[in-house]
């Protein structure tokens, strides 16, 4: 399996603190079958800033730890950046990291609502041959109460990532029940752990496709994992035709 989303770097973020923190994280992915992970530090979050030279330095440093501790889990770089005005001009002037290198980039909204200006960012990243993808859009709370902002997004080419915890059910069952309506309506692309450690914020992506093997088919299942390849490959990834989340089905009202 491999994992695009995932804070394992350690010392940088609300992720890893320490490069034991690290090592735990890998053994548990490793157990868990993923093979590959793309740190992806958090990024003008108002928290903490990690342009691309210090994360590119950071993977390499942790993947000879890995060696030498005889890990066989390959880390590759990338970044979560919060949407911000500068995005553009940040990525010109190489500060912004896209996954692997690749064509696909993260961009994170606020927990709590969608900027205003997503909609026009979304549309210049993709103007610069970018292809944008929304993580965890499940536990932003103005997409949970409007999803149509969501489908109009996909609709308009970005992607979008869910956490595994979300389909576990790690994050309550109003996120659970969310997350499943959204891949019913073809509004995800991208199964990831967003892991930060072994205890509160793991791994469960091996959980997570057992999951949705069980309640959607196997199809679903390789949709997922083989988009993560071609994500990592720079290739084009599969995407299956938009539908939006009604507001009455979304409240349990028929």
């Amino acid at each position: 399996m491999i994992d695009i989303h995932c804070h394992i770097l350690p010392s940088i973020d609300d992720g890893a603190q320490t490069v034991h923190d690290s090592l735990e994280m890998a053994k548990l992915a490793v157990q868990e079958g993923i093979t590959t992970i793309i740190a992806t530090p958090h990024h003008k979050n108002g928290r903490y800033e990690n342009p691309k030279e210090t994360i590119l330095n950071k993977v390499e440093e942790l993947n000879r730890h890995f060696q030498q501790e005889n890990i066989s889990l390959n880390v590759l770089p990338g970044q979560e950046t919060a949407i911000n005005g500068d995005m553009i001009e940040d990525y010109e002037q190489s500060h912004i990291m896209t996954l692997n290198g690749t064509q696909y980039v993260f961009v994170e909204f606020p927990s709590s609502h969608v900027p205003r200006y997503a909609e026009k960012m979304l549309f210049d990243l993709q103007l610069k041959g970018l292809s944008p993808i929304i993580v965890h859009p499940e536990r932003n709370a103005e997409i949970i109460e409007r999803p149509e902002k969501l489908y109009n997004f996909v609709n308009k080419g970005s992607l979008a990532q869910i956490t595994a915890g979300s389909v576990c059910g790690k994050f309550g069952k109003k996120i659970k029940s969310f997350t499943e309506q959204l891949m019913e309506a073809n509004l995800v692309h991208f199964i990831a752990s967003d892991a930060h450690n072994v205890s509160s914020r793991a791994f469960h992506l091996g959980q997570a496709y057992d999951l949705i093997g069980k309640q959607y088919g196997v199809e679903l299942v390789y949709f997922f994992t083989e988009n993560a390849e071609l994500l990592v490959e720079d290739m084009n990834v599969y995407k299956e035709i938009p539908r939006r989340v009604t507001r009455k089905k979304f409240l349990g009202i028929f």
